[in-house]
């Protein structure tokens, strides 16, 4: 880990969390994980930090995204993780080149990246949230919306879903870009579809599909 200071940001960095504050004093950072599931953010051997939109002056999307944008990775800087380990709902870990607890405030508000490589490989019926969004979801065969965003209520994961208005016209040309349903105020319409057995039918990753039998028009 000697010259990782000078390796270069990869292309397939997924946003994991964020740093909250300094834990002690001899340096640990506190980060708030996307997900319950922060087994990779605890895992990786490096995390890959880029400054709060403040510090880059340039617009970045509040949740998480699955990948950096290209513009953003000169701005990431990687941290060999010494040791980490959950603390309550957040994780705690000491940082290479972290030395002390004013250098651990300085990194208040930074996004924590980790490789897609470490991720282990996940079960055939598991799903990691990153893969999860963008998802198009049908239901009875027809297009309904996209995933916005994979929520945690302590029993099992919600996917946020964007509605798109109707897409008959899309089954014959699925080429055609949907619409977003809007309400009556000009917002995006959303639905939570709850991502258990019950509802959500099947999952295809590859080619991004999700199928529900969840009433979207209730």
């Amino acid at each position: 880990m000697a010259d990782i200071g000078a390796a270069k940001a990869p292309n397939d960095l997924v946003e994991l969390g964020r740093i909250v504050s300094a834990y002690g004093v001899r340096g640990w950072v506190k980060a708030q994980p996307h997900s319950s599931q922060s087994t990779v953010l605890r895992a990786a051997p490096v995390w890959w930090l880029c400054p709060p939109t403040g510090l880059l002056n340039a617009p970045l999307d509040s949740s998480p995204s699955t990948s950096i944008p290209s513009s953003l990775l000169a701005r990431c800087i990687p941290h060999a993780v010494k040791q980490c380990r959950p603390q309550g709902l957040t994780v705690v870990a000491e940082l290479e080149g972290v030395p002390d607890r004013d250098a651990a405030e300085s990194k208040r508000g930074y996004t924590i990246y980790v490789s897609r490589e470490y991720f282990p490989q996940a079960k055939s019926d598991e799903y990691y949230w990153v893969d999860l969004m963008g998802c198009q979801v049908f239901s009875e065969g027809k297009l309904m919306g996209q995933v916005q965003e994979v929520l945690d209520n302590g029993a099992h994961a919600i996917l946020r879903v964007e509605r798109f208005v109707d897409s008959a016209g899309l089954q014959a040309d699925p080429k055609e870009t949907p619409l977003p349903m809007l309400d009556a105020k000009g917002r995006p319409q959303e639905v939570l579809v709850p991502f258990v057995a019950a509802h959500v039918q099947h999952v295809d990753i590859k080619k991004r599909r999700i199928e529900t039998d969840w009433p979207f028009d209730l």
